[in-house]
Parts: structure tokens; C-alpha cells; sequence
């Protein structure tokens, strides 16, 4: 053979190998990242029993307030704006005092002259008096004046409440806050004139501080295991990853049904987190009924295919699947109501730093 045939063939022969070399290479490094798995056992703890439901974020009955003035006149001053937090007794906005002043004058002015008029009734009286008891003037006159004393008495006594009524509405001049809250709504602005008649006109809507509550609708078929001050957590979609403490308040006695289904409304008081959330947030609420004992996983142990749940566990020609029946889950953690036994060896897919890691095929 030619030199350069034996060339050509020892060419051939060292891309081949090399090639050869670089897929086995290659399909031990699949087989030995992508199937290593752990294994792990069912333990057996507490579990706390849940109720699922669907809930609202609503203000509580009571916890909007509308703010009004029982004067009519001249917006002077305005405090707030939307948004503003106030404490109760703050004043939130002024009226202009000018007629209230006229007014409370001219009922101090009567009030002096009225004072004037009873002490001149007494002195009258007085006199009459002792000059009748002498004989000196009739009876009739002596009567007559004891009369205008006492008129005179009534018509001073009005004047004080009809000065104190005046210092009443002197009193309604400064519009206060009635609880401590969050300004939602201005309605009237500095300058305006308002007209209390009837109704009195609304200057600010108030949401008191803590309002919020969660309502959930609960299934008739899980309502008998509800109770007030079971533990609740619940989660909106704005922070899903962030579970809100909660407890129930108070289950409503009638029903409310909706497309042919029967619930019941569940109030939850909101124990922390309330300021992040607002009015009308759709939350997933689970409600704690009751505490028991159960096998559990971890929840990346169970697979599931359509409605089936299952976990892998090792068998002669590699891992095997085994049908469970699931129940809550805890913390990372899934109940096991059926199907392995704290005995059974249960994979754990996917780890890659365990001594026990058994290969997968």
C-alpha cells in the first residue's frame, strides 16, 4: 500500500475515535446531572385541618363618615386634601364667623338690658311691697308688680338661652374631625359658600383608621366546622407571595346564594398588613378549623398528570410511580392520605449534592 493511502486511513480512524469519545462523554454527563435523585421518607406530623374560600376586602359598617357643616356661610379655611390623615378632634376646615359674631353680640346686648329690667322689677316690687304691708297703697298695685317681676325673671332667662344657642353655633364655626382616619374625598373648597337646610352639606368623607375586614364565602358543606376565632391566613393577588394573618369575627345565619350555590358569609378581622391593602381585593382565604395527625412530603415530591397525583420511588429498573391521594398542605409541606408509609423509600427528583443520590435511568 501506498504511504499516503496509510495516511488517509490513520486520519479516518483518529476522527472517528475522538467523535466517538465526545458523545459517550457527553450522554454520561446527562445521564449522571439530570438523573440524581434523593431518598427521603413520610414523616408523621401535625397538620392543621383548612377550609378553603374565595373572600372580598370590604370597609367595615360604620367606618365611612361624611363630614358636614350645621352652619351655612363662607368656606374660610380648608385643611385637607385626599389623602390626608387626621386625628379625631382635628379641624378640618373653618366658616367664616362674621354673621356668628354679629349675632352673639346683639344676644349679649339683650341680655344686659333684660338684666337691667328685672333688677328695675325687683327694686319696684320691693318698694310696693313694703308700702302695702303699711297700708299705704292697694293691694292690686302690689300684685301687679309682683307681675312684672316675674315677666321681667322669664324674659332675662330667655335671653341667656338665646345667647347660649348663639354660642352653640359659634362652636360649629370650626368643622372637627369625628375619628381618626384617612381623608377619601374633598367635596368643597375654600371660598365656597355652603347652605346647611335639611341635610347637612358634606365638606370630606373620612375612612377610619383599622377599617378593613375580610369577607369570605364559605360552603354550606364545610360551614359546621367554622367557628369564631379560628386562625385565618389569606393571600390577594397584589402580594401573592405574602400570607395575611387574620381571624373570623363571625358567621352570618342566613345563607346567600349565588347561581345555585349555598354560602355563607364569614367576617374575618385583619390582624396585620391592613394598611397594604385596599377596598374590593379578591383574596384566597384558608380558614384553620382543627388540628390532626398526618403523614407528610415535601411538596416538590409529589408529582401530578391531570387529576392524579403521584411520587417516585426506586424500583429494579429505575424509579417507579406511585399513586397518592393528597390532602393540605403546610409550610412547604404536603399531607399523604394514601398510597406510601413512613417505611416506603420516596424519591426526591432533581438533588445533586446528597450522598444517598441514587442515578436515574
Amino acid at each position: 500500500m501506498k504511504r499516503s493511502s496509510w495516511i488517509v486511513v490513520l486520519l479516518l480512524l483518529t476522527v472517528g475515535g475522538v467523535t466517538t469519545g465526545f458523545y459517550v462523554v457527553r450522554a454520561s454527563d446527562r445521564k449522571s446531572v439530570a438523573g440524581v435523585s434523593q431518598i427521603i421518607h413520610a414523616e408523621r406530623h401535625t397538620i392543621a385541618n383548612m377550609v378553603s374560600a374565595t373572600g372580598t376586602v370590604r370597609l367595615r359598617v360604620g367606618s365611612e363618615v361624611r363630614v358636614g357643616s350645621q352652619l351655612s356661610g363662607i368656606v374660610k379655611k380648608l385643611n385637607v386634601t385626599i389623602g390626608s390623615h387626621v386625628r379625631a378632634g382635628a379641624v378640618i376646615a373653618e366658616i367664616d364667623d362674621a354673621t356668628i359674631a354679629a349675632r352673639l353680640a346683639d344676644a349679649e346686648a339683650q341680655d344686659n338690658l333684660d338684666q337691667s329690667s328685672l333688677e328695675r322689677a325687683q327694686v319696684n316690687y320691693e318698694r310696693a311691697h313694703k308700702l302695702a304691708s303699711q297700708g299705704l297703697i292697694p293691694l292690686q298695685q302690689e300684685q301687679d308688680l309682683q307681675l312684672a317681676l316675674r315677666e321681667a325673671r322669664a324674659k332675662y332667662q330667655k335671653s341667656l338661652r338665646d345667647r347660649d344657642l348663639v354660642k352653640v353655633d359659634l362652636n360649629y364655626v370650626d368643622i372637627r374631625a369625628p375619628i381618626s382616619g384617612t381623608v377619601a374625598s374633598v367635596s368643597t373648597q375654600e371660598g365656597e359658600t355652603v347652605a346647611a337646610s335639611f341635610a347637612a352639606p358634606t365638606f370630606v368623607t373620612i375612612i377610619a383608621d383599622n377599617a378593613l375586614q375580610l369577607v369570605a364565602m364559605v360552603d354550606e358543606t364545610d360551614i359546621a366546622n367554622v367557628r369564631t376565632g379560628n386562625p385565618v391566613t389569606f393571600t390577594v393577588d397584589s402580594f401573592s407571595s405574602r400570607d395575611f394573618p387574620a381571624v373570623v369575627a363571625g358567621i352570618a345565619p342566613k345563607a346567600t346564594i349565588v347561581s345555585g350555590v349555598v354560602n355563607y358569609e364569614v367576617t374575618i378581622n385583619i390582624s396585620k398588613g391592613a394598611r397594604l391593602l385596599k377596598p374590593d381585593m379578591t383574596a384566597n382565604v384558608a380558614i384553620q378549623t382543627a388540628q390532626h395527625e398526618g403523614l407528610l412530603l415535601p411538596v416538590a415530591a409529589v408529582q401530578q398528570e391531570g387529576d392524579q397525583s403521584f411520587v417516585y420511588i426506586p424500583g429494579k429498573g429505575g424509579p417507579e410511580k406511585k399513586p397518592v391521594i393528597v390532602g393540605n398542605k403546610d409550610r412547604g409541606m404536603i399531607e399523604i392520605k394514601k398510597g406510601v408509609s413512613p417505611a416506603d423509600n420516596v424519591l426526591l427528583m432533581g438533588s445533586t449534592n446528597n450522598p444517598q443520590a441514587v442515578p436515574v435511568s
